[in-house]
């Protein structure tokens, strides 16, 4: 599997040597997998003064968890093991005697049997040297219950709200015990589930860790690659957002007029947009069950390497956990702001009346408006294979950027004469479409309206919008582009429409030919040849369409 890695065995330490190089105020402790404060290393001037040491840990391909979090206001010093796979306990006790000061240390230990082993024992053995020592472990996953038969409930992506409570606690002053008592009521009432859309790879491995098929989502997963409690079909991001809060919520019994935080994380590759959807989803699934969303934070908190998908964590709050929560750390991969309380969702409005082309409607012209919308309809039933044509040259985004207008349109269509139609269609291409093609058809339609207003034929009118868009966009025939079958069609137009769609058909196929040299083709070169110009393609079937129209008149 392809990775941007050196050596598989060497994937850990250089990705730690990378982070210190990034995140200020960091080192890493001698040859071991520790990247610790260089300001709270533990010596005989600050042992007595130097506070409350938090160290956390685990295994490693969770970044930016845990070193990401070693910082002023969250943690001293994180402990890391191989991919999935807990440090030892010398490593351990080597991060322990490193920042712990007569202040004492809290180890936060994710439920996972080689993490309790790991650090359980460095714990003991520090203890023996006389150090200070407490611990405590958190099991957020609700995807399993207390009474069922397995070693306990998970470690999740909760442990980065624990993290942040506890580590403000320490950096204010509280003691050992506080600081104890403070992430043992966290770990209480914390609660996550996720939900994995495809499987991770690990360095080195040769095939993901499990299979998904296309519409399968595993739900209720670990955080090392391994499947979830149950398989089911992918809905949409609402409806899994629907799910994953609503297990959380009647696992951790949260009712109605309860105050919670909620953070939504990314399992790896999940991309930011994607995130924002759930993370909405999440917040209107708190708030139709009555929950009061205190605090809402997203980003990629505790990850699984490459893996698609997300989990939500909720923490029930009151003024005193805001307060720790909202505390200022230095922390870069901390998602939060300083008490960023959440408004409700705003939206302005344009007004309804700029919405709409201006100008005369003029005595309604039922047959254009019949061809427009089968122009329209013929471009939604094309999206997938418009889309499909522009991966080979393009973003892959045609067929969904012309399918917006279409959808614009037969939503809410236009009324009035010929030229009013078009001008309104042009209105609703510009604000709908977007990208390349959203002024182009924009300056298309418009520059035909006008000449249909000014009492021009519809030939003239096709040829007023060609000389526009030539005019917007730089292309002339033969750059592999629109033009290439708009061209024709207008030289075509006095002929009719028979004569215009064979002419556009014949460039569009031209351009299968040539080296675009306008457009995202034109970046691809010789690669992009032996593909027709989508662009083109699509203008020769919404041609037909319109042909078509006109023949049943």
């Amino acid at each position: 599997m392809k990775k941007l890695i050196n050596d598989a065995d060497a994937v850990v330490r250089e990705s730690l040597e990378g982070r210190v190089l990034l995140q200020p105020n960091v080192s890493l402790l001698g040859s071991n997998q520790t990247v610790v404060r260089t300001d709270r290393v533990v010596n005989d001037d600050n042992r007595a003064t130097v506070p409350v040491a938090l160290i956390s840990g685990g295994g490693a391909g969770h970044e930016p968890a845990h070193a990401g979090y070693v910082a002023h206001g969250m943690l001293t010093a994180a402990v890391s093991g191989g991919v999935f796979a807990s440090p030892s306990v010398d490593a351990v006790l080597d991060a322990i005697r490193a920042v712990t000061g007569d202040a004492g240390c809290l180890l936060i230990v994710k439920s996972y049997t080689g993490d309790r082993l790991n650090f359980g024992m460095a714990a003991e053995l520090a203890r023996h040297d006389g150090l200070d020592v407490e611990m405590v472990v958190v099991g957020d996953d609700v995807a399993l219950s207390d009474d069922d038969t397995h070693a306990g409930r998970r470690g999740l992506a909760g442990t980065v709200l624990v993290h942040k409570v506890a580590g403000a606690a320490a950096e204010s002053g509280s003691t050992l015990r506080e600081v104890h008592d403070v992430a043992t009521r966290v770990t209480g009432h914390l609660g996550t589930m996720g939900v994995a859309l495809a499987p991770c790879t690990t360095p080195g491995a040769d095939a993901p860790s499990f299979e998904l098929g296309d519409d399968e989502i595993e739900l209720g997963l670990g955080i090392h690659g391994e499947p979830g409690v149950e398989r089911t079909r992918l809905t949409s991001a609402d409806d899994i957002a629907q799910t994953l809060v609503g297990r959380i919520l009647d696992d951790r019994e949260i009712v109605d007029g309860d105050r919670v935080v909620a953070l939504v994380g990314t399992a790896g590759a999940t991309p930011p947009s994607e995130l924002d959807i759930v993370a909405r989803g999440a917040h209107t699934a708190l708030t139709d069950r009555g929950v009061v969303v205190e605090r809402l934070w997203a980003g990629p908190v505790l990850t699984s390497l490459d893996m698609s998908g997300a989990h939500v964590s909720l923490l029930p709050v009151d003024d005193g956990l805001l307060d720790l929560l909202d505390t200022p750390t230095a922390s870069p991969a901390w998602p939060g702001f300083p008490d960023a309380r959440r408004p409700a969702l705003s939206v302005v409005t344009t007004p309804e009346s700029a919405n709409r082309a201006g100008g005369p409607k003029g005595e309604a012209d039922p047959f254009v408006r019949q061809v427009i919308d089968a122009a329209c309809e013929r471009l939604l039933r094309a999206r997938t294979e418009l889309d499909a044509a522009d991966q080979h040259v393009g973003d892959g985004d045609l067929g969904s950027a012309l399918a917006r207008g279409a959808r614009a349109w037969l939503d809410d269509p236009g009324e009035g004469d010929a030229a009013s139609l078009l001008q309104e269609l042009s209105a609703r291409c510009r604000r709908a479409i977007g990208g390349t093609s959203g002024p182009l058809y924009g300056m298309l339609l418009l520059r035909a309206a006008q000449a249909l207003a000014d009492g021009a034929s519809w030939g003239d009118a096709l040829r007023a919008g060609v000389t526009g868009v030539r005019e917007l966009g730089g292309a002339q025939p033969g750059d592999g582009t629109m033009v290439d079958a708009l061209q024709p069609a207008a030289d075509a137009a006095d002929s009719g429409i028979d004569a215009v769609v064979t002419a556009a058909r014949e460039g569009a196929a031209r351009t299968s030919d040539a080296v675009a040299t306008k457009g995202r083709a034109s970046y691809l070169g010789e690669r992009a040849k032996g593909y027709e110009d989508p662009g083109a393609t699509a203008v020769v079937m919404w041609l037909e369409a319109v042909r078509e129209a006109m023949s049943q008149q």
